[in-house]
């Protein structure tokens, strides 16, 4: 097997392993990897606003938005406008998301990260000097993507009108 065929099957096995456990997340959970991403970090930040929460997970504030209307109308997440400044409205869970964050499994991202972090701090250089070669490689380099393991949609149950505002959304910020 040449070098070629190698970086492909290495490439197409971390796709896989990520729609794998995107499929999983979603079976147990019904929710996407980030959905789960985003009530996992309410859950760590407590009270927060839409735009710390886009912040801290690298999603434009549309998307979160857009994602958290999703996980309001499944009642998972409420938000309440701000006491202090009424232009501001925060975001918090309810029960039934707190015990779906007990019971879920640890996203892949999370794995990865905790082995990651694992390594040398050479290793950890060589890896992403790496990665990013191989994003240039296939002109992704441009493309805008947040530190999330998942494929395809951010919230898969969108519709593709949905889909081009978040798009026009970003495009603007």
């Amino acid at each position: 097997m040449n070098n070629i065929q190698e970086v492909l099957m290495a490439l197409r096995r971390v796709i896989r392993a990520t729609d794998l456990h995107s499929k999983h997340l979603a079976k147990t959970t019904g929710l996407t990897a980030p959905q789960m991403l985003l009530l996992q970090t309410i859950r760590d930040k407590g009270q927060v606003t839409i735009g710390e929460l886009a912040n801290e997970i690298s999603l434009s504030q549309a998307t979160v938005t857009t994602i958290l209307d999703r996980l309001e109308k499944r009642e998972l997440v409420y938000r309440e406008r701000s006491k202090e400044d009424k232009r501001k409205a925060h975001a918090h869970l309810t029960e039934q998301a707190i015990e779906i964050l007990k019971e879920s499994p640890i996203p892949l991202q999370e794995h990865f990260t905790r082995q990651f972090g694992d390594l040398q701090e050479w290793e950890q250089t060589m890896i992403i000097s790496s990665l990013q070669r191989v994003a240039k490689m296939m002109d992704a380099q441009h493309i805008d993507a947040s530190p999330v393991l998942d494929i395809g949609m951010l919230d898969r149950q969108g519709a593709l009108a949905e889909m081009s505002e978040v798009y026009v959304g970003k495009q603007k910020s």
